[in-house]
């Protein structure tokens, strides 16, 4: 169902185009920055900026992850296309992935129709805070093992990814790629096949988020479903342009501290959800 709430002022379509304009920014700014997807920023910014705007609170936790997947299906196609041109995707490793994280796709967007905004915050602020962790840690994250286990673990390993991805509207880097370091893959490798698996979170995680959101009522304007079109229209295209100026401004400045910084406001901004729901 798509809403236009002709009672909202000018102002406020103002601020919600500057402020998801600003997203956008900041999204591939820090994605060029620090190598991580755009989807772990875009939900936390989103979640404040829907808060800020008075969004309702039972939809925007919802409306953030629709929203996010579907920019990440344009970006992650670009980032493979790349990957891929470099030598950096294993097809073998992507082919073991593909059926686990596709049933975990399917069974994260079924299940993000069945719970609440504030549960689905709670999974986000959870995994957000490993990611924090796991970020401040760096090259002190654990080893599991020299190898990926056997084919049941490996497709185990894969629907987790899949199916948290989607409840959490990232693409497949944030969570394969310390995964799949941790069974000694290498970082470039780990790094392509996560921008790979993003094309298979966010295309078939959007499509759901929107066949979920049809027929909710008070949607923000311009809403299909649980996804926002002037969200995807503005946050888009600036988060692909600002990625390549944050990558380069990367190379001149120390990543490991903005890192550990970026880990701080996830963390942050992880505690202000759980307080939120208090």
């Amino acid at each position: 169902m798509m809403e236009s709430f002709p009672d909202h002022s000018f102002i406020w379509y103002l601020s919600l185009a500057i402020a998801l304009l600003g997203t956008g920014v900041i999204a591939g700014l820090l994605a060029g920055l620090l190598g991580v997807g755009g989807g772990i920023v875009i939900v936390p910014v989103l979640y404040h900026v829907f808060t800020l705007l008075g969004i309702d609170e039972t939809l925007k936790m919802h409306i953030a992850v629709g929203t996010s997947l579907a920019t990440i299906v344009p970006t992650s196609i670009a980032s493979s296309i790349a990957h891929y041109k470099k030598g950096n995707i294993d097809k073998n490793l992507v082919s073991q992935l593909i059926p686990g994280v596709l049933v975990g796709v399917i069974v994260g967007t079924y299940s993000s129709g069945l719970i609440s905004s504030g549960a689905l915050t709670i999974i986000f602020a959870v995994i957000a805070l490993m990611v924090s962790g796991n970020m401040i840690l760096g090259s002190k994250s654990f080893q599991i093992s020299d190898r990926l286990p056997s084919r049941p673990g490996t497709t185990l390993i894969a629907t987790c990814i899949g199916s948290l991805s989607a409840l959490m509207g990232i693409g497949g880097g944030t969570l394969s790629v310390p995964i799949l370091n941790a069974f000694k893959v290498p970082m470039h490798k780990a790094v392509g096949t996560g921008a790979a698996l993003g094309i298979l979170i966010s295309i078939p995680g959007s499509a759901g988020f929107i066949y979920n959101g049809l027929g909710a009522e008070n949607l923000p304007p311009l809403s299909i479903g649980y996804l926002n079109l002037i969200g995807f229209a503005l946050i888009t295209p600036t988060t692909m342009k600002m990625a390549p100026i944050g990558a380069e401004i990367g190379h001149k400045i120390d990543q490991n501290l903005l890192k550990k910084l970026f880990a701080v406001f996830l963390g942050l901004t992880s505690l202000k959800m759980f307080y939120a729901l208090i």
